[in-house]
């Protein structure tokens, strides 16, 4: 078999693929055999039937062409390999030549990633966010951490902000019929969360046990969202919450340090390790966003609609769950956009996020950068993470549905994206120089004397 490649523009090209036709036999003799097994001939075992008999039941066209579908595949994987193309998207293949006996010659149109110029990252200059790690964010720490040890006493006083309460509701229409989905006993509520109805905390506050109030809301979410509803809430228990204090007991209790002195100082490390983190990501997304600003880059049509598609169908499916419509959704939205508004954008930024993939897969395939097993496991790890699932349920997930090679090309792609931060220029807002070079992936920074020995 030999292929050549042939270039239709910066964005699509041309396969030529042929096939001695002693090369095709090996299909054909298996589509007689395919053949021969579906079809019953009076004195042949089935699957025993001579191809001429075969030839004169079925006509040796119609085996040519099941020789042909099962060879087609394989034969255009290989031409990819040999020519080393890789496709964007499914081709358009076309069988130039078959003639029974004869060299069969097969052609696909392909899109494929162009080559793009790549400007120099060490000219680019981006700022990101200072690290600052204020007395707000310790105490909000703090706080969270408090309200994980607080205890409860039930107390016999009107229901005030902060007390943990017991409710009962019921909604109804407002000509007074039930919603029946809407009727529930003995909710758990914390006052001053407003994490339930518009005007609930209002509506208890001040309550004693066993009294009731009923209140106008309007419903956010299911079927009867945007709906006006009455809704009578009935206070079942009353219990203060009492939070532990700030002290050295409260230190050994939700840590392992002795004092809270020493606790407060880890927590302020573990809050500035987590904000390099941060600061990391920012550079990250402002340097590969100002490098493709740079890039005048030829678009595969057909990828950039259909990534823009996808794009829009998940889009919608979330707003569905959530009972929004686009327009219900961009009307909350402070920045007031428009749906062409906001169409323009995604289409925007679908064209920059391709572009994007193309600068770090042109490096990737220039630079060869070293993969190790332990880098790729970490990044599968992170991904079980991030996904919420069992590691075990999604590395099986993975593995089953050939995703190994996706998660390679992640990995590969963050290689070249941190060489690129690394060769540009950040700085934070003070004006310090901000080199990214030794963070490690918790935030700690490392040193290239620490990084050399662990290499050894």
């Amino acid at each position: 078999m030999k292929s050549s490649t042939e270039s239709l523009s910066p964005t699509r090209v041309k396969l030529t693929i042929e096939v001695p036709f002693e090369e095709f036999k090996p299909n054909l003799d298996k589509a007689y055999k395919t053949i021969g097994a579906q079809i019953q001939v009076p004195g042949f075992r089935k699957g025993k039937v001579p191809a001429a008999i075969i030839d004169q039941r079925v006509g040796r066209g119609a085996v040519l062409d099941e020789a042909l579908n099962s060879a087609l595949q394989g034969w255009y994987t290989a031409a990819l390999q040999e020519t080393n193309t890789t496709p964007l998207g499914q081709p358009e293949i076309d069988l130039t030549k078959f003639e029974d006996g004869e060299t069969i010659e097969v052609t696909a149109e392909l899109d494929v990633r162009p080559t793009l110029e790549i400007p120099d990252a060490s000219q680019i200059e981006v700022t990101v966010q200072d690290i600052e790690v204020a007395d707000e964010d310790v105490n909000e720490q703090l706080d969270q951490l408090r309200e994980r040890f607080a205890t409860f006493t039930e107390v016999d006083r009107p229901a005030a902000e902060g007390d943990s309460i017991s409710i009962d509701l019921s909604a109804a229409n407002k000509d007074g019929s039930l919603i029946d989905e809407a009727q529930a006993e003995g909710l758990p509520y914390v006052i001053g969360k407003a994490t339930m109805l518009d005007g609930l905390d209002e509506a208890v506050t001040g309550l004693s046990k066993g009294e009731s109030k009923t209140f106008s809301t309007t419903l956010v979410g299911g079927e009867l969202k945007g709906d006006e509803v009455d809704v009578t809430v009935t206070l079942q228990d009353v219990r203060q919450t009492e939070l532990p204090e700030l002290d050295d007991e409260f230190a050994q209790m939700a840590s392992d340090f002795d004092t809270m002195d020493e606790f407060r100082a880890d927590l302020v490390e573990r809050l500035t390790r987590g904000k390099r983190i941060e600061q990391a990501a920012e550079a990250r997304d402002l340097v590969l966003e100002e490098l493709v600003s740079k890039i005048e880059a030829p678009m595969p049509e057909g990828l950039a609609e259909g990534e823009l598609a996808n794009r829009r169908q998940q889009m919608d499916q979330q707003l569905a769950m959530a009972g929004l419509t686009l327009e219900d959704y961009l009307n909350d939205q402070e920045d007031g956009k428009t749906v062409e508004e906001f169409e323009s954008e995604l289409e925007r930024d679908v064209r920059e996020s391709i572009v994007a993939q193309f600068v770090l897969d042109q490096l990737v395939e220039e630079n060869e950068y070293p993969l190790d097993n332990d880098e790729l496991s970490q990044h599968i790890m992170r991904r079980a993470q991030q996904s919420g699932e069992d590691p075990n349920s999604y590395i099986q997930h993975i593995m089953e549905h050939n995703h190994v090679p996706e998660m390679i090309s992640e990995v590969l792609r963050g290689k070249a994206l941190a060489a690129l931060v690394e060769s540009a220029k950040v700085t934070d807002k003070s004006g310090n120089a901000v080199d990214l070079k030794n963070l490690r992936a918790d935030g700690t920074i490392g040193s290239d004397e620490v990084e050399a020995s662990e290499e050894q």
